[in-house]
């Protein structure tokens, strides 16, 4: 197997793993094998490399969260750092000053945001972590989207979410995922995020995918759009013949850095 495709399952594995944990607590390496389709062999050669990292406690027979790292959004953002922070600088030389800019919520969109500090644009967002980051930026106008308060992910979501939207347009959107199926499907794992992703893509002249190598083969139970929606994908990754077939024929301009 290509040495970019087995790091590709790797880091995605890691990023599931971390979830998983995340969501339901303590889990063994049956279980994680069973959730994942990997090898026993497979997942605890995974354990050890998040043990050594921090990023997970290893116990007899599997893993557990870090006691006091109360923060996925954390936890999410230190999976391939590096590779996330190339994907947003190129995403940033797509903006051009005086454009309006809606950023969606995630780590990517987030190093995103990071990228655009000293430009003069306004920006669009449901997410925290991105006020955060641009709040102290005098030239940067920021529209803060209303809705129900997700702690965890530092997000805003919901039907105010959604109305606010439909009351603003954007000349280029910042699009977060959880994995682009073969077909070129966006998907998403945390449905109450969907229908704000959709309302962000209706009021978008350009949608801008950011996927980095772990995004591909993509996991999700909720499509948020079908490839047809997108301008463009940034990614990091060598994109599989199936998956660059349907974006090109979709029209879809990738980017590879």
């Amino acid at each position: 197997m290509h040495a970019k495709v087995t790091d590709m399952l790797r880091d995605r594995r890691h990023e599931l793993i971390l979830r998983i944990l995340r969501a339901d607590g303590p889990a063994t390496v049956e279980l994680l094998a069973e959730r994942l389709d990997a090898s026993h062999a497979t997942i605890r050669r995974d354990l050890v490399q998040l043990g050594e990292e921090g990023l997970l406690r290893r116990v007899h027979g599997g893993a557990m969260p870090i006691d006091d790292r109360d923060d996925p959004f954390v936890d999410v953002a230190e999976v391939r750092s590096a590779e996330k922070d190339a994907i947003a600088r190129r995403c940033a030389e797509l903006v051009k000053d005086g454009e309006t800019v809606l950023l969606d919520i995630g780590t990517t969109a987030h190093r995103v945001a990071r990228q655009l500090k000293g430009r003069s644009i306004t920006v669009i967002t449901s997410s925290l972590a991105v006020l955060d980051e641009l709040q102290d930026e005098e030239d940067i106008q920021i529209m803060l989207l209303g809705g129900m308060l997700r702690r965890d992910y530092r997000s805003l979501v919901g039907f105010l979410t959604e109305d606010n939207l439909r009351q603003v347009h954007a000349d280029r959107l910042i699009l977060g995922t959880s994995g682009i199926r073969p077909g070129g499907h966006v998907m998403d794992t945390t449905v109450v995020e969907v229908p704000v992703k959709r309302a962000m893509i209706a009021v978008s002249d350009q949608v801008v995918l950011v996927a980095d190598v772990g995004k591909f083969p993509g996991t999700g139970m909720a499509k948020v759009c079908e490839p047809g929606d997108l301008n463009i994908v940034v990614t990091n990754a060598p994109v599989e013949p199936v998956t660059g077939t349907a974006l090109r024929e979709a029209g879809v301009e990738v980017i590879e850095v």
